[in-house]
């Protein structure tokens, strides 16, 4: 036997002895543990952390909410050039091996040798999936043996693109970034669909390293990493010379980018967040719950424009308060540097763009933006008409030059006006808030809670208690028809002398007009708003019987106050609960509840919650035919119709309802809401409210089946100014919104009920008029409540004012 044949005996024996003790070790390894290892079974139904996300009905998105943006993608959603870099990165020959690369392992063990300790693990993407998904990062013997065998049991229960799916759903791309439609969008602010190849070879190299490699925390070492993983596609084949030279000439163009919103609608989306804690806890940010509200995306567009034009106009007419601050660079400080920081930090709010003075003239003055963009306001027209703030109630004369009011480091805000000229603006000091509702079953159209949610996050229309003043004043014309008082019933509107001195001295109410009109049809005087009749109205009902009649709006009673100032809106409500109670005026007297979300859909898609709201249903009422003529419904008919929603609960009788409709109506026609006449239909109704100051502005109305409640105020119950009222600057925001609500909506009014009949009447005694009379007017009335010639009895409800008990009254 030669000598060589001796050594390779030698070394096949311990070829084949080193092969039996791997095994062996591999084998007692996998008894071992194999006890404990993760069913691979349940990675079919895993459940990845996915956000909480709220949309509009009409399926845009609105909020997100959760630690972990995630975005779960299909294997077919995926581009092949994304997966193409990924195989280049991390594992060329995944499609070559069974869920183990013994090449990748030989290398790594060399490396423990050479180094004294583990360089790189030899992972497969499969095994990073099974680190992933089941076991922990430590670097261990154990840990590695265990992702093995994992992988292993991976590629048998699953396909190469069911794990591909898993591993691109699964990583951590940094900024809180999981998974790869996630990092798209928060570092492209795109979808991975819409990636080029240089920023598909960006994100496959982030794994490796996601917060030492990311192109906004390290770009020289994250540009070097997709010029490798691009070399790396060429050399295997997926991309040829040219596409590589292109890619690898494109700079970084990454930056972070928030979640992109479809709607401006954060007041919406934190109410349903809050809604989703009540119901799911802390399992609302990660079980990946689809949220669709009930609001309209265009409506809520338009809403929010609505209020942020209101805010500005009324800003408008009280003055330039000046710049925001004067940026006057400390010693040795650079202007630029320090404009270009302070711009940075300073967000945009409601549309208006944070600039910097640069340069003043005569001509107007140039503004530096975020940007970087230089910009100029002219001084004709833009500025010509500036006028600065006094106090609320006084401006300034029209300055004569820009450097009678402007200097260099100013900090204010622009705006884009007509034909896309800047124009100078500023943040309005008044905030408004706007809600609307289907008045059928209360669903919420719109809903803005202030001027910009980023500014405040404080929600006035469901969180701000204000005084409504004479918007209140529907419900005590209500209750005074239920109780037979009629549109024509005459009350006095003159001064109120009060018997208790102290009350004399401390409460004199008057009208806005400081005029007084004498005996007063109840119509007339809830179109002209006059306070002194609805005083005297209330007296004549009673305070106790009015609060128990107005409680079934919704109302709380333990808020009201039990005096006569209850007529005038002196208590403290929300835009909430007034759109709420309006809405039972609007739909002919039933009661709906004001809801945000149609429902929650899993991940899955199954349908978790849908809402079912007490809803209008105007033919339940009717009688139903005698049970011997009725057919009987077959089974197959039972199945085939829908659950039928639950019936709003009536709360204002049929006549009634139809009566403070028809009163409201001419609030529009010929009142204080005349404004509202701009939109040109024939269904409007509402009524406007100015507290004393004024300090608050209402409007709320309906009209197409749509009730929207406005408020503009101070959230410090400041002054609004002397010629502030409801009907100047909280009802230009409704008409605004309402000129889109009720675009293409056919126009809504009321079935005259039976019992209600139309008589002539004479206007200045409320009394059947005379045959021939000129000045005779139409007036609805109960067929009960018919009023009678002047000779005859013509008796009222106003007659008890004078038996009204002292103690029922304060």
């Amino acid at each position: 036997m030669s000598q060589i044949t001796k050594f390779a005996r030698i070394a096949l024996w311990l070829a084949l002895a080193g092969f039996a003790g791997a095994t062996l070790i591999i084998a007692s390894a996998f008894l071992y543990l194999s006890p404990n290892l993760p069913p691979v079974e349940a990675l079919r139904d895993v459940k990845l952390q996915t956000p909480l996300r709220i949309y509009t009905q009409d399926h845009a998105l609105i909020g997100e909410f959760g630690e972990k943006r995630r975005t779960p993608v299909d294997f077919e959603d995926i581009p092949p050039l994304l997966i193409s870099a990924v195989l280049a990165a991390e594992d060329d020959r995944f499609y070559d091996h069974h869920g183990v690369d013994i090449k990748g392992l030989l290398r790594a063990a060399s490396q423990l040798l050479m180094t004294g300790s583990i360089q790189t693990g030899g992972s497969t993407i499969t095994m990073q999936v099974a680190k992933n998904y089941f076991l922990s990062h430590e670097r261990t013997f154990s840990r590695k043996f265990n992702e093995i065998f994992l992988a292993l049991q991976i590629e048998q229960e699953l396909s190469k693109e069911e794990i591909l799916e898993l591993y691109l759903n699964k990583i951590f791309l940094g900024k809180r970034a999981y998974g790869i439609e996630a990092a798209a969008q928060v570092y492209y602010g795109k979808t991975i669909k819409d990636l080029e190849l240089n920023q598909l070879a960006m994100l496959a190299g982030l794994p490796k390293g996601p917060s030492s490699l990311n192109p906004i925390a390290n770009p020289s070492r994250a540009i070097i990493r997709r010029n490798w993983i691009l070399g790396r596609m060429l050399e295997l084949g997926y991309i040829n010379n040219q596409d590589y030279q292109i890619a690898i000439a494109k700079p970084i163009s990454a930056s972070t980018h928030g979640t992109q919103l479809d709607v401006s609608a954060a007041y919406v989306a934190e109410l349903a967040h809050q809604e989703m804690l009540k119901r799911y806890g802390r399992n609302a940010y990660t079980e990946g719950y689809s949220v669709y509200t009930t609001i309209k995306a265009p409506l809520q567009n338009k809403a929010q424009q609505a209020v942020v034009d209101g805010l500005l106009a009324y800003d408008e007419r009280h003055g330039y308060r000046g710049p925001e601050q004067q940026l006057i660079p400390k010693e040795g400080e650079d202007s630029l540097s320090l404009w270009q920081k302070t711009l940075s930090n300073t967000p945009a709010l409601g549309g208006l763009i944070p600039a910097v003075i640069i340069q003043v003239n005569d001509e107007g003055f140039d503004a530096l933006l975020n940007s970087g963009e230089t910009v100029t306001v002219a001084w004709q027209p833009q500025l010509a008409k500036t006028r600065s703030y006094v106090t609320v109630n006084s401006r300034s004369a029209p300055y004569q030059s820009p450097q009678d009011f402007l200097a260099i480091g100013d900090l204010i805000r622009l705006k884009k006006g007509d034909h896309n000229l800047w124009q100078l603006s500023q943040l309005p000091a008044a905030q408004a808030a706007l809600v609307s509702l289907d008045s059928s079953n209360g669903a919420i159209l719109s809903l803005v809670g202030g001027f910009d949610y980023q500014q405040s996050k404080f929600n006035r229309v469901s969180q701000a208690a204000r005084q409504p003043g004479s918007n209140f004043k529907p419900f005590i014309y209500t209750a005074a028809l239920e109780k037979g008082y009629t549109p024509a019933t005459l009350i006095n509107d003159a001064p109120i002398v009060f018997e208790d001195a102290s009350l004399e001295n401390t409460w004199r109410p008057t009208n806005s007009s400081g005029k007084f009109l004498g005996p007063t049809r109840l119509r007339q005087a809830l179109y002209q708003s006059r306070n002194l009749v609805s005083i005297r109205l209330l007296r004549s009902l009673g305070i106790n019987h009015t609060i128990d009649y107005i409680s079934r709006f919704g109302f709380d009673t333990e808020q009201l106050p039990r005096d006569l100032s209850l007529a005038l809106g002196s208590h403290s409500v929300t835009p909430m609960s007034i759109v709420s109670a309006y809405s039972a005026i609007a739909n002919g007297g039933y009661k709906v509840n004001p809801y945000i979300v149609e429902r929650i859909v899993s991940l899955d898609g199954s349908i978790l919650f849908e809402a079912k709201p007490d809803t209008v249903c105007t033919s339940c009422e009717k009688e139903k035919k005698p049970a011997a003529t009725e057919e009987l419904a077959t089974l197959e008919d039972i199945l085939q119709q829908d659950a039928p929603l639950p019936p709003a609960q009536r709360i204002i009788e049929p006549r009634t309802a139809y009566l403070i409709d028809s009163m409201m109506r001419d609030v529009v026609k010929k009142g204080t809401g005349r404004k509202a006449l701009a939109l040109r239909r024939n269904d409007l109704a509402g009524k406007t409210g100015t507290t004393n100051g004024p300090t608050d502005a209402w409007f709320s109305g309906y009209g197409g089946g749509v009730v929207t409640t406005a408020w503009l105020g101070f959230d410090n119950n400041a002054l609004l100014g002397r010629r502030e009222y409801g009907g100047s600057a909280a009802l230009p925001i409704w008409i605004d919104f309402m000129s889109l609500a009720l675009k293409g909506q056919p126009e809504v009014n009321p079935v005259q009920p039976e019992g209600i009949v139309t008589v002539k009447i004479d206007p200045d005694t409320g009394l059947l008029a005379k045959p021939g009379q000129s000045n005779a007017i139409f007036e609805y009335f109960r067929a009960e409540n018919t009023p009678k010639r002047g000779s005859e009895d013509n008796s009222s409800p106003s007659d008890i004012f004078n038996e009204a008990l002292r103690e029922d009254i304060f």
